[in-house]
């Protein structure tokens, strides 16, 4: 069987289309959760930041941030950032599902792809799981959540990226 390049380039822009879509549904349902019923996961926040369900290690309570101000405007920049991210995979996804330039469609959303990379990956497995030592925790304890984010965002990125070549007969 034969394939053209449009047929496998078309084939391309359906997966990097739906799997950028289906990231921009999930984080804009994250985002709009977290605007809607903003105590939830502020006090998930609060609780991973203040370290208060660790193991009381002496070593890393000093890195615990009590202060429910600054825990706050983690939260608020969380959920901003969140929001940007969502309105960009979005346009990212209508730009693969116009198949006008998919050059375009790929760059968006790569930054759209990168921003979740970047809050999943450094924001809560790092700084939460680690720095603030998230895994220790039972009951305010993300790190699988995060990862299985951090996994799909990365698969959707290699798919955005894949080259469209030229397929020989089979």
């Amino acid at each position: 069987m034969i394939t053209t390049d449009n047929t496998r380039h078309s084939g391309l822009r359906l997966a990097a289309g739906v799997l950028t879509g289906i990231l921009a549904l999930y984080i804009t349902l994250v985002a709009f959760g977290n605007i809607t019923d903003f105590g939830t996961n502020q006090q998930f926040v609060r609780h991973v930041l203040a370290m208060d369900s660790t193991f009381k290690d002496h070593d890393l309570m000093w890195r615990a941030i009590t202060s429910s101000a600054l825990q706050d405007t983690a939260y608020v920049l969380i959920i901003a950032w969140e929001t940007v991210a969502a309105l960009v995979l979005i346009w990212g996804t209508y730009l693969w599902a116009a198949r006008r330039d998919d050059t375009f469609a790929r760059r968006v959303s790569t930054y759209g792809l990168l921003m979740l990379l970047l809050l999943f990956g450094a924001g809560f497995i790092a700084i939460g799981g680690e720095w603030f030592a998230m895994w220790q925790a039972k009951a305010w304890n993300g790190e699988d959540s995060a990862t299985r984010v951090f996994l799909l965002s990365g698969v959707a990125l290699i798919v955005n990226h894949l080259p469209a070549g030229k397929e020989s007969a089979a």
